[in-house]
């Protein structure tokens, strides 16, 4: 089953960036399809990779910052290939 999510990491310190940016490359390194923009990292493929991917590196990310969130869009379907038509 293929998903999208769309998920924004926001460490709640003053050296949050760098918390960011690590977070986002571990996603780039694990073969997972993303997408990034400034507000949020889009995340495409199977349901089971996916969420594999993301329980490890949310997690990692969880234990290398004091305070944190996550905000997390789900959706089924793979929805990389989107593009408005209006």
């Amino acid at each position: 089953m293929k998903i999208s999510v769309e998920l924004t990491f926001s460490p709640l310190q003053d050296d949050y960036e760098a918390h960011i940016i690590s977070f986002i490359q571990r996603l780039r390194n694990s073969g997972i399809k993303i997408q990034e923009n400034p507000l949020a990292t889009q995340v495409y493929g199977e349901y089971d990779n996916v969420m594999d991917v993301l329980q490890k590196e949310m997690k990692r990310s969880f234990q290398e910052i004091g305070i944190g969130l996550f905000y997390i869009k789900l959706v089924k379907t793979d929805r990389s290939d989107y593009a408005a038509d209006y």
